[in-house]
């Protein structure tokens, strides 16, 4: 059985219905540790902030949930994977650069070397000139030509 029940209100907003029959409305669901750990650690909050509830890891859920969940979490972050490079303008910054992301290609601005931000030995945050932040989840995964443009930057 699982621990609650996600539902749709008639505006299209979450809400969260526990066993006992409490109702949340609406309710949003926010990672503790979106880059580190994305599938852990998310909790489930009221209108107010308060938390509801947490779930430790999503392998937890069962799947109707689950999905639920995560598609609960996509609608509220935007976080864009690039997954390749396809070109930079210039190895000088500014730089324009179009990538290929998990949710389409696009083109950024790239102001300055310090808008690209190592968290760990793989993990990188680029924030564009717009304030839209991207994330490589894995530099040694991408492909030689990707690696060689990144080399640059880093």
């Amino acid at each position: 059985m699982n621990p609650f029940d996600l539902q749709r209100d008639a505006f299209g907003r979450w809400g969260l219905v526990m066993p006992d029959g409490t109702r949340h409305f609406p309710a949003t669901a926010l990672r503790a540790y979106p880059v580190s750990a994305p599938n852990e650690g998310i909790a489930m909050m009221d209108a107010d902030g308060h938390e509801i509830y947490w779930i430790d890891a999503l392998a937890q859920l069962d799947e109707p949930l689950r999905s639920q969940v995560v598609q609960a979490l996509n609608e509220r972050e935007f976080l864009p994977e690039i997954l390749q490079l396809t070109a930079v303008s210039s190895f000088a910054t500014p730089s324009t650069w179009s990538v290929m992301t998990n949710r389409g290609a696009t083109q950024f601005l790239l102001k300055g070397e310090e808008d690209i931000r190592r968290l760990t030995g793989t993990v990188l945050l680029i924030n564009d000139a717009n304030g839209v932040q991207f994330m490589i989840r894995d530099l040694a995964a991408m492909d030689k030509h990707s690696r060689k443009l990144l080399d640059r930057f880093l």
